[in-house]
């Protein structure tokens, strides 16, 4: 899509399918459908009697704007997105992208789940009784709460008896709290979105546990000349505010480089200069750059060397870690003086695709006297065997000094913190309910091998800290229960195929769920749960400066209850009294976070967020006292956000990393120095002792695994060039369609996004393939199908699978027809345990098999026109 210089604010956002529309492909298969509506009329509610409610999208794209529903009657007319202030670049409205102005289809869809379902071919006494092997093809039958619960309860107790607390895993919050008090269960765990930037950062300098807060202030972005973009398309993965703030740097001249496989939407919006990267190759490229700075330097300057000798430790010989080999420094490693290799441009692009002289341009790019943002995002880190890549993105920042001052910065900008770093102005309060620790602390599961430690009985144990891992231990494990009470697991761990073989291994599965999810589909109870339009309220944040207060917007659907309600209702016939775990009603859990709620003002102090008058606590009926703050309840419940009017200059003025930069002795980092280390001999031992991989160095270098780009090729020889049976590399874009998997079932958004395959071109056209055939992709691990969309804006040898389809397996041939991401993705451990959703390796081909448009397919779940269920359709 082309845009105007003179693109203004509201037109962009009144037209926001098109903004995210992919105009460059105008051929069927890849376009969505696309309805324009003025703003203003019918569709805002405008003249239309109701109330407006303060409505919550609460998914996982970490956008979270605001979203209001016009309610008449008790039915849900209409909804609009934030109107509460004049909009303006100093006090932005919280604008909704198409996902939550479709939440309606969503919460009332025709499928959404009524009441307990129990699959039909499920009997109590494990076993044969069971019949897992029907798990994800059996019928449903529709069962009271009363039944459903008894038979959930004596389920449980024969399982503790024959295997012990050690039987169940349990994934979900609320079921955990009482799983814990029942003597507890297996937990689990997984570097998810954050990748290697789960564990990395923390240990070598760069930021804490999972690096959220980076990147300096949104109003400091206007005074950097260029912006690198490394994997990052806010457009798709967190629409709404993010690509505003992108638009405005554009327009004032701001030049954006991205550093992608794929020519992506906010790439077009933002008329960025595209260099190709094949993902998983990041630090490898970053090496090549890093050596071309240092070869530069003499004649253009482009290294900070104050700033590596005052912040950082292990560049050179000179300023190693005390006890270390003087000759491991990363500087002679790129010089090649450590082990006979220059790190050149040319020894780069053999190994990242990427032409020499574009290394030596992005080494000019970033020189220290550029002001330059060098800006990532989790999806270069979703590979495995590069644990290395964050501390090679810190080092390639503190090369060019750009951290801690006014128009240079090295950070992520994930979700709705794109383009505005810094701590949360707003924070809700808690919800007063006190958290119940797990008894057992010797078992918890990688995500990555969770499925297939399952299958084959035995895992890699790393402890139970979220945040910190111990030394990897083999250990059995004899799982009987799973408990899907929050997440969508099944769907967006590792290894699809070995999860399914799992479900079908153990004696119950159980899901707390809404629709008929792909945790749903292989249960064998389906414990219909209520959405957060159904209760009482509470507070969603994402960027720093706004957050966001919901409340109930209708009453509750049919027979469902929230994750806590379920608990509470099984707790009694566990022997477990519910009311020592959630001593208080919803409404006052939501009183507290309210009554907590604070917002730093401009001295830096934490005030009171919210005043409640008597009248306001009597009319939620819970306890507490009246208090002044800075918006009354009422108020605030009505136009559903507070943000800050921001200026340039202003106490909220956020540099990252400038406390350090100050005083590094009284401000050090989280490392074993307290700099920034790029050389991290805490790295190397700590990640090898997870025991999946033993690649992971003290300092950045090259470093290939199985699968990703060199899986591509013969033995991995990328210097060779010979291609291997998967001779493409295969990786998972976000999709505008869904939010990870949430809205996947949404018709409306079915049938505007297509939900394809996207290829190369020049692969699709030696293959015989245009846009709109069916592609069948194998990898090593599964088969899917899915109709191509043909772009030259995906460079060649990648296909680009789009994350979070639900899987349809045809049970005759185990091919997946839906263009499940994880059912194409294995068990491949390496590092940290991370999760490689970007580093596949595939081939395509013209399929036989046909594909019925997803928004044609039949549903799930159906109910009679007297409510009564009507079973199941096929996709």
């Amino acid at each position: 899509m082309e845009n105007s210089n003179g693109i203004t604010r509201r037109t962009f956002v009144s037209a926001a399918a098109a903004m995210t529309a992919m105009a460059a492909l105008a051929s069927a298969g890849c376009s969505p459908t696309q309805n324009s509506v003025e703003e203003g009329g019918a569709a805002s509610g405008a003249g239309v009697a109701g109330t407006w409610v303060s409505a919550a999208c609460w998914h996982n794209c970490g956008g979270r704007c605001v979203n209001m529903a016009l309610v008449q009657d008790g039915v849900v007319i209409r909804q609009k997105t934030d109107d509460s202030h004049e909009d303006s670049p100093e006090q932005f409205q919280q604008r909704a992208c198409v996902r939550g102005r479709s939440q309606r289809n969503q919460v009332f869809s025709a499928d959404r789940i009524r009441k307990p379902l129990k699959r039909s071919g499920w009997a109590p006494g494990g076993g044969a009784n069971s019949q897992g092997e029907l798990r994800g093809r059996d019928t449903w039958e529709e069962i009271g709460w009363d039944e459903a619960l008894d038979l959930i309860a004596q389920e449980f107790e024969r399982i503790k008896t024959d295997y012990g607390n050690k039987a169940f895993l349990v994934i979900g919050g609320e079921a955990q709290s009482l799983m814990a008090s029942y003597g507890g269960y297996v937990g689990s765990w997984g570097t998810t979105s954050y990748g290697t930037f789960a564990y990395t950062p923390g240990i070598v300098g760069l930021g804490d546990f999972n690096f959220s807060d980076s990147g300096n202030d949104r109003l400091d972005f206007k005074n950097c000349e260029t912006i690198v973009l490394i994997g990052s398309n806010p457009a798709w993965s967190s629409a709404g505010s993010p690509i505003y703030h992108a638009l405005l740097l554009k327009e004032q001249g701001t030049k954006f480089v991205a550093l992608d496989p794929f020519y992506n939407e906010s790439h077009s919006a933002l008329g960025a200069e595209w260099i190709p990267t094949r993902p998983g190759t990041e630090t490898t490229l970053f090496i090549g750059v890093a050596y071309e700075m240092l070869r530069m330097d003499p004649e253009k300057q482009l290294i900070d060397w104050d700033f590596l000798n005052t912040y950082t430790i292990g560049f050179d010989a000179e300023h190693m870690p005390e006890g270390e080999d003087p000759a491991g420094n990363f500087k002679d490693y790129l010089l090649g003086t450590s082990d006979g290799t220059p790190k050149t441009p040319e020894w780069t692009a053999a190994r990242t695709g990427i032409p020499a002289e574009k290394i030596t341009y992005i080494a000019e790019l970033i020189g220290k006297d550029t002001r330059a943002a060098i800006v990532g995002s989790y999806s270069a880190a979703r590979n495995t065997h590069t644990d290395n890549w964050p501390q090679m993105f810190m080092t390639i920042g503190a090369m060019g000094g750009h951290f801690g001052k006014s128009g240079h910065m090295c950070g992520l900008t994930t979700n709705a913190r794109a383009y505005g770093g810094g701590p949360a102005i707003f924070q809700a309060g808690s919800d007063g309910l006190e958290s119940v620790p797990n008894p057992i602390k010797d078992e918890s599961i990688c995500h990555v091998e969770m499925w297939k430690g399952i299958v084959e009985g035995s895992y890699t144990f790393t402890g139970t800290s979220t945040s910190k891992r111990n030394p990897g231990v083999q250990k059995s494990i004899d799982i009987h229960v799973i408990w899907h009470a929050g997440s969508a697991r099944l769907q967006t761990a590792d290894d699809q195929v070995s999860g399914i073989a799992a479900h079908r291994k153990v004696d119950l599965v159980i899901s707390n769920a809404s629709f008929m999810t792909t945790n749903s589909k292989y249960s064998d109870f389906i414990l219909p749960v209520s959405t957060l339009w159904e209760r009482p309220g509470g507070f969603l944040t994402g960027n720093r400066e706004m957050l966001i207060m919901h409340t109930q917007v209708v009453d509750r659907y049919y027979e469902t209850y929230s994750d806590q309600e379920i608990a509470k209702m099984l707790a009694p016939l566990l022997g477990i009294d519910g009311e020592e775990i959630w001593p208080t009603s919803a409404a006052q859990q939501f009183f507290n976070q309210c009554a907590g709620a604070t917002m730093t003002d401009e001295s830096g102090e934490k005030v009171t967020l919210i005043s409640f008058t008597q009248e306001e606590i009597d009319a939620l009926g819970v306890d507490g006292e009246p208090q002044e703050g800075s918006i009354s309840f009422s108020e605030y419940k009505e136009k559903g956000v507070v943000s800050v009017k921001r200026s340039e200059g202003d106490a909220y003025t956020y540099y990252y990393y400038e406390d350090f930069i100050d005083d590094p002795v009284a401000n050090p980092t989280k490392s074993e120095s307290g700099l920034m280390e790029i050389y991290s001999r805490q790295l190397a031992s700590t990640i090898r002792d997870f025991g999946y991989s033993n690649d992971v160095t003290p300092i950045p270098t090259f470093y290939t695994g199985p699968e990703g780009y060199a899986g591509t090729f013969e033995n991995g020889d990328m210097v060779a060039g010979v291609p291997s049976a998967y001779p493409f590399q295969l990786y998972n874009p976000h999709y505008l369609r869904r939010s990870h998997t949430v809205f996947d079932n949404v018709q409306w958004l079915r049938e505007a996004w297509t939900n394809p395959v996207y290829l190369n071109a020049s692969d699709a056209g030696a293959k015989g393939i245009a846009t709109g055939d069916v592609v069948k992709i194998t990898s090593p691990h599964g088969v899917t199908l899915r109709p191509a969309c043909v772009t030259e804006r995906l460079m060649p040898g990648m296909v680009g699978l789009v994350h979070g389809a639900w899987v349809n397996v045809d049970e005759s041939t185990g091919i997946d027809y839906a263009g499940s991401d994880n059912y194409v993705y294995g068990t491949v451990k390496s590092g940290a345990g991370v999760s490689g959703w970007n580093s596949g390796i595939c081939n395509f081909e013209k399929a036989s098999e046909s594909l019925i448009p997803d928004v044609d397919l039949p549903l799930l779940v159906n109910y009679n026109a007297d409510g009564t269920y009507a079973g199941g359709g096929r996709r």
